[in-house]
């Protein structure tokens, strides 16, 4: 959340006071006038993540970032931070130009992480569900902003599509009980109807369904492969979980105290699940979850966010960010967790048989 500049303050005077009658209010305090107001808002270039900017710029192959003229150059370190992140998603290869991975993730219009989930999702066998859920978090939010007094009648609604495995999963609940709708529905209003019912966005879940064609035009375009749809068995979620992580391996938090307080990971930021979240409506508080977004405002909140395991995330994440992962308790579990899953005593024992008989096993034995 960035204080509201000048040029920004202006504009939605000129835009309310041309389209309605009456007067018009603008209350700040002088401190706020003077101090917190900039003249103008800043290039979005120097405040957002660089990493679909750099994905792209390498896909039409303009080489030294650093050196491009740009209009509002973003800080080094902005630049540098996009080139690790696409590093770590395998998108760059040992000269850091793009990898084979790195080409088919830029064929696809998303956030690189959102695209290497659909990629490890074609060998999950879950390509069906990832594309649901890319297409509901690149799309505005599906739930409606609630009128005072509205609260218990839109949880009572929106409890019938929670899944208690994350937010993520709720999210394909809501996209299938809303194509269901306009399957049965016999008119544009009837589709409304609904989704007004039940507290949703019909222009949101409209998107949804666009982007989510769009995205598999590109999977046939490019011919990946497509599982059949499996969503509900216990094998499917697992996949889904781990296609996500294969992604989103950055963007995990662990709750401190029980409480619900969330530290990250990499920012060491302290933040809570989103009212929202379908945890905060059933009250319960993971020890561990992936998040897709991260805003800082006065409450600082982790956004569609579901639960996994150290375990998961090890099997998962490349061992080199886990290396660079800064000294944490958290870090000290996840590294619990791989020597849980290290495989030491099968490794003695093939040494051993080594030992005994060389010329049958030592070659396997290094392979594995």
């Amino acid at each position: 959340m960035q204080p509201v500049s000048q040029s920004q303050a202006e504009t939605r005077k000129q835009i309310l006071g041309s389209s309605s009658s009456g007067k018009l209010f603008r209350l700040y305090s002088e401190e706020f006038a003077t101090r917190a107001m900039r003249p103008l808002k800043a290039a979005e270039m120097q405040e957002a993540s660089l990493t679909s900017m750099v994905l792209f710029m390498k896909r039409v192959d303009i080489a030294g970032l650093g050196h491009c003229d740009l209009m509002n150059r973003p800080a080094p370190e902005s630049l540098m931070q996009a080139l690790e992140d696409l590093d770590y998603l395998a998108a760059l290869d040992n000269d850091g130009n793009l990898s084979e991975f790195g080409i088919i993730m830029s064929e696809f219009p998303l956030d690189p992480q959102l695209s290497k989930s659909i990629l490890a999702s074609c060998e999950f066998d879950c390509v069906d569900e990832m594309l649901t859920i890319a297409a509901m978090v690149t799309a505005p939010s599906c739930f409606l902003r609630l009128p005072r007094g509205a609260e218990a009648a839109a949880l009572t609604r929106w409890k019938t599509f929670l899944h208690p495995e994350g937010d993520h999963f709720t999210l394909i609940n809501i996209y299938k009980a809303y194509q269901d709708a306009t399957l049965n529905s016999t008119s544009e209003h009837c589709v409304e109807k609904w989704c007004q019912d039940h507290f949703l966005n019909c222009s949101a879940l409209r998107m949804a369904d666009v982007i989510r064609a769009e995205l598999v035009e590109i999977i046939k375009r490019i011919e990946l492969p497509y599982a059949e749809p499996a969503f509900g068995s216990k094998e499917n979620t697992l996949n889904i979980k781990k296609a996500l992580l294969s992604g989103y391996f950055m963007q995990i938090a662990r709750d401190v105290d029980g409480s619900g307080n969330y530290l990250m990971l990499t920012h060491k930021q302290v933040a809570q699940l989103h009212p929202l979240s379908s945890y905060s409506i059933t009250k319960t508080t993971p020890e561990w979850v992936l998040f897709h977004k991260f805003s800082i405002s006065e409450n600082n909140y982790v956004r569609i966010t579901s639960e996994t395991s150290p375990e998961l995330f090890m099997q998962l994440a490349p061992q080199y960010y886990f290396s660079n992962l800064p000294p944490s308790e958290s870090k000290d579990i996840l590294q619990q967790a791989v020597d849980h899953l290290s495989p030491i005593p099968t490794m003695k024992k093939e040494q051993k048989m080594c030992e005994k008989c060389p010329e049958t096993t030592e070659q396997r034995c290094t392979l594995q």
